[in-house]
């Protein structure tokens, strides 16, 4: 091979791993910088007296008992560990289930997959068999023993004590995203404790002396104190929540502890953004998502919904859309969220405003909320390598609204997400560089040519003025729309400053710049009082007291 053939293909390798570093981790500062916890303590308190047992669990649990495994389907990242799982956990097929483990195969390795670890993802797999292991490896009438022999010598391929954060065949320079770090690692360190906790003393599996559990604890807590890289993220966020449960249901009673605190944090987040179970945040990863429009069915709300159906709530919507994946493991694992949270998903109670920082480079998440009502933000994109989604300003009421195009939202300018910044809420209002898009079934109950005024229930209204570069919208507790219309007909008559800036009746003035760069909160000013605008800075989760 010619010197110059050996050069190419060095700077080949070398240009696919530098893309690899920007897809992988979106050249991100995460976790460079703590972020300031914020004025708001994540609630840990519960009291509510879960079912043990849910008509809509066992129902998904029997879904994927019934399925079948074709012999096609046993190598490669497929669905044939959760059929086996739900089988197991069901007490169906047995005999098949145990006879069908024993002809899977090891299939890849674990870590991200890419151009170099083509067959990486097999953590994906690792993580389930680890469920099944835990739930039934001292059931030898579910688990064979020579099954489970073969699970923990077999398919179970990570143990030991390197905990890796690197992705794979990257020369150790490009970070390893969360899920498979939880993945890879809860699942090692679940395995190294089995081999103890049943007699093997090899000190390889001792993961208090090897540093698994201070390693693990260590990562946790950089989760539960800096947020999430992935937030919000499609799909990651289902295999992130997945592998937390695992480490929640059957690490160390520390590491339990550990684990459960960040999947409280996620609820609580989740919860104050928000409402009925319609949940449509920024997010980070992946690109092709961005086009999803259901706002009842992320991977996030698809676990809330299995919980819940343990929980007193009687009625709310059960639809799961794609989810059964994560709608699975929700029904099985013993995790509930704390009281509060689910209290907060259907009850806003007197109303919030607050901030949820990112930490550098990343994007925030702002929502207002009241009876009845919240306005969740639609966040910025920070670049094409932030791998940040940003979604329209979007508007959730007492409905029963499953998609965006039956929600009042705005967004801009134009429609490539990549360009907006969509951070524009304060309290009770919204503003953005492009139109309100209004559903058929809205229709103005008082309208001039500048405001129309909409309600919602016996005394909620919805003011909006809408151009085809900007557009803003404001809610109000109160019933009469043809009075509201007339004030604010009053405190804001000029559609060109309204541009900038937005009077509340008998209440504050806000300034906002809708094209602000994308480093910068779209809000100025409140009642003279500048705001701060840097949100690469905002503490994990703060409360704003005052207007």
């Amino acid at each position: 091979m010619s010197k110059n053939i050996k050069l190419i293909i060095t700077a080949g390798f070398l240009l696919v791993l530098i893309l690899l570093v920007f897809i992988l981790r979106g050249g991100s500062k995460y976790g460079d910088v703590q972020l300031s916890p914020g004025n708001i303590e994540v609630p840990t308190a519960r009291t509510l007296q879960w079912k043990t047992q849910s008509v809509f669990a066992d129902s998904i649990c029997n879904q994927w008992a019934g399925r079948s495994i074709s012999d096609k389907s046993l190598d490669g990242k497929g669905n044939a560990p959760r059929i086996l799982l739900a089988k197991l956990f069901m007490k169906k097929d047995i005999p098949e289930a145990n006879k069908t483990i024993l002809k899977l195969t090891a299939w890849g390795v674990s870590g991200t997959s890419w151009v170099l670890n083509k067959k990486g993802d097999y953590d994906f797999s690792i993580t389930i068999y680890t469920t099944i292991l835990y739930l039934f490896g001292d059931q030898p009438e579910l688990l064979y023993p020579e099954t489970k022999k073969y699970i923990l010598n077999v398919l179970l391929t990570e143990e030991g004590n390197k905990f890796r954060t690197k992705a794979p065949r990257t020369l150790g320079l490009v970070g390893e995203t969360e899920n498979h770090v939880l993945m890879t690692e809860g699942s090692k360190y679940l395995k190294n404790q089995w081999l103890r906790n049943h007699g093997n003393q090899d000190p390889r599996y001792d993961n208090v002396q090897n540093g698994m559990e201070n390693h693990l604890l260590d990562f946790l807590a950089g989760m539960k104190t800096n947020g999430l890289y992935e937030f919000n993220s499609l799909p990651y966020i289902g295999y992130t929540i997945t592998a937390l449960l695992n480490l929640e249901a059957f690490a160390s009673d520390k590491l339990k502890k550990e684990a459960r605190n960040v999947l409280d944090y996620m609820n609580w987040t989740y919860a104050l953004g928000s409402y009925q179970l319609k949940h449509y945040p920024p997010m980070r990863r992946r690109y092709e998502k961005a086009g999803i429009t259901d706002i009842t069915t992320d991977y996030q709300s698809v676990f809330m919904k299995s919980w819940l159906s343990f929980s007193p709530v009687a009625e709310f919507d059960k639809n799961i859309g794609g989810g059964e994946v994560h709608a699975l493991m929700g029904a099985i694992m013993p995790y509930r969220p704390a009281d509060k949270v689910v209290e907060m998903i259907f009850d806003k109670g007197n109303g919030y405003f607050v901030k949820l920082g990112h930490g550098p480079q990343s994007c925030p998440e702002i929502f207002t909320a009241g009876n009845r009502f919240l306005l969740s933000a639609g966040g910025v994109n920070r670049g094409k390598f932030s791998i940040i989604v940003a979604r329209p300003v979007t508007l959730f009421l007492d409905d029963h609204a499953q998609d965006l195009s039956e929600t009042i939202h705005l967004a801009g300018p134009g429609s490539d997400f990549m360009k907006w910044n969509n951070t524009g809420v304060y309290k009770n209002l919204a503003c953005a560089a492009g139109p309100v898009v209004i559903p058929r079934t809205f229709h103005p109950a008082a309208k001039n040519d500048l405001w129309s005024v909409y309600t919602s229930g016996d005394s909620l209204l919805i003011a909006v003025h809408s151009t085809a570069d900007f557009g803003v919208i404001s809610v109000f507790r109160q019933s009469d729309a043809a009075r509201l219309l007339t004030e604010l007909t009053k405190a804001n008559s000029d559609p060109d400053k309204l541009k900038t800036s937005f009077q509340f009746p008998e209440g504050p003035k806000i300034t906002y710049d809708v094209l602000a760069p994308e480093d910068k909160w779209v809000m100025v000013s409140a009642d003279g009082q500048m705001l701060d605008r840097d949100f690469d800075k905002w503490p994990l989760i703060n409360r704003v007291l005052k207007n």
